[in-house]
C-alpha cells in the first residue's frame, strides 16, 4: 500500500521545514562568528509537487573538469545555499542578523504547526472514510 500524495508532501515538507530550523539555528551560533554568511535551505521544487512527471524538471549543474581548474567546487549540502534576504553585513564580514533569523524561526513555527494541522485533519478524514471516528 503506497503512501497518499497529500501525506508524502507534508512529510516532505516537514522534512524542509526541519531542514530549514537545523540551518537558522547554525546561522544564530555563528552570529558573531567573524566572516560567516548566513545560509538558507532550498524551496522544495515544484517539479517533485506536480509528482515528478518528468514534464518539468530542475536544472542540475554538473561540474566538468575545466569547471574545477578554475577552482570551482561542487557543493556538499546542495540544499543549502547562501542566503540571499540579508539586511546588513558587518565590518568582520558576517551578515547574519538575529532579528531576520528570529523571524525566520517564527516563519518555520508556523509552517510547521500549518503542517501538523493539516496532517491531523487527513488523519481524521482517512478514520472517518473507513468507519472509526
Amino acid at each position: 500500500m503506497s503512501t497518499p500524495p497529500i501525506l508524502a508532501g507534508i512529510r516532505e515538507r516537514m522534512q524542509n521545514l526541519s531542514d530549514r530550523q537545523r540551518v537558522i539555528a547554525t546561522n544564530i551560533a555563528n552570529s558573531e562568528t567573524p566572516g560567516y554568511k548566513a545560509r538558507e535551505v532550498e524551496q522544495p521544487s515544484f517539479a517533485g509537487l506536480v509528482g515528478g512527471s518528468g514534464m518539468i524538471q530542475k536544472p542540475k549543474v554538473e561540474l566538468t573538469g575545466r569547471m574545477k581548474s578554475l577552482g570551482a567546487v561542487q557543493p556538499v549540502n546542495a540544499g543549502i545555499i547562501f542566503d540571499k534576504d540579508i539586511s546588513e553585513t558587518k565590518p568582520d564580514g558576517n551578515n547574519v542578523t538575529l532579528e531576520d533569523q528570529l523571524l525566520k524561526m517564527g516563519e518555520v513555527q508556523a509552517d510547521f504547526t500549518a503542517m501538523t494541522n493539516l496532517y491531523r485533519k487527513q488523519m481524521q478524514m482517512m478514520k472517518s472514510a473507513i468507519g472509526r471516528s
